[in-house]
């Protein structure tokens, strides 16, 4: 017969309680600095958990010399730094090469690489003050930050993002003042390159709102010519786990022509969002009952276009989103 549990004293449920309290105003914010640093959801959520018990089981000997938020960033921080020394980043397609040239020959899916994953704003604080502080969190600087070592990383993110002060991370790090102004420096060089979007701002703008309806509209009618017309000239579409991505309206088209599986009336696009982006869950219809979870597609705006599609083929994403793996047609 397994042993129960032994319940907690006084002095444990009171402690239990103090930290519950001082800690749980942090935890979804600590989830946007891991995922910041790790380019996956699953991944932060597990490492913001460690990080929970990390701190209960030494809540104790937390003398308060630093705030509890500190205290949780330190844990949390080195538990992502130890995380990422055991592989290599998370890449988007575009980041792995030049644009393929023939969309009738895609090469086949490589599910082994440990893509980028999109990060639901639902799991964040404040999409909007999070997203607005330098823009780090949206989706492109999310693929740029994983071409940065992981402090660099750490670094930009409490910087930037946090806003926490140089000392603040060198002690945090372990390292000095000169040594973080250093790095920071450096990925900011490096991140500069990446371009701005417009469609940060949350709620989004009208004109945006009716851009989005139609390019949904557009999507569920199979409609290739009404897609081509809300894309940019020089967009970009990439597809994790395929590696080839595509750069052009032309290749677009002639990509959705040849590979899209759905005809008019196959689709569902269900509005969400994802770091910080209008993001659509695409629900495709299997038998004719039912659209199933099929992928997730997070887009880009600028100039009242769409410039950049990044399509999910990952169904399990749609849990994290909180969405339901399928619809009655």
């Amino acid at each position: 017969m397994s042993a129960q549990p032994a319940e907690l004293s006084p002095e444990q449920l009171s402690a239990q309680a103090d930290f519950t309290r001082l800690a749980d105003p942090f935890r979804r914010e600590l989830l946007a600095h891991c995922y910041g640093i790790l380019g996956s959801v699953d991944e932060a959520e597990d490492l913001v958990q460690e990080t929970y018990l990390r701190a209960w089981r030494s809540f104790g000997r937390f003398e308060g010399r630093s705030s509890i938020r500190t205290w949780l960033y330190r844990i949390a921080t080195n538990a992502c730094l130890t995380a990422v020394e055991q592989r290599n980043r998370r890449p988007m397609p575009t980041g792995l090469g030049a644009p393929c040239e023939d969309p009738d020959q895609l090469p086949p899916a490589q599910p082994e690489i440990p893509w980028l994953t999109p990060l639901p704003d639902t799991l964040l604080v404040d999409p909007a003050a999070i997203v607005n502080s330098r823009q780090t969190i949206r989706l492109a600087m999310a693929a740029a930050l994983q071409h940065l070592p992981p402090r660099q990383r750490a670094v930009l993110l409490l910087r930037d993002v946090f806003e926490w002060r140089a000392g603040e991370v060198a002690e945090l790090l372990g390292t000095t003042t000169a040594a973080v102004n250093s790095m920071l420096q450096r990925a900011r060089a490096q991140l500069g390159e990446v371009p701005a979007d417009d469609q940060i701002a949350e709620p989004a703008r009208r004109d945006q709102r009716e851009l989005l309806d139609r390019w949904a509209a557009a999507m569920e009618a199979a409609d290739v010519g009404a897609l081509m017309r809300l894309l940019a000239e020089d967009a970009i579409w990439e597809m994790p786990p395929f590696t080839a991505w595509f750069s052009g309206r032309d290749a677009i088209g002639r990509l959705i022509e040849s590979q899209c599986p759905a005809g008019p009336g196959d689709t569902l696009m269900v509005p969400t969002r994802a770091n910080g982006q209008p993001a659509f869950a695409f629900y495709l219809r299997d038998d004719g009952t039912v659209h199933r979870a099929y992928a997730m597609h997070v887009l880009s705006l600028g100039g009242g276009e769409v410039r950049r599609v990044s399509v999910f083929f990952s169904p399990e994403l749609f849990e994290s989103f909180g969405l339901p793996m399928e619809y009655a047609a």
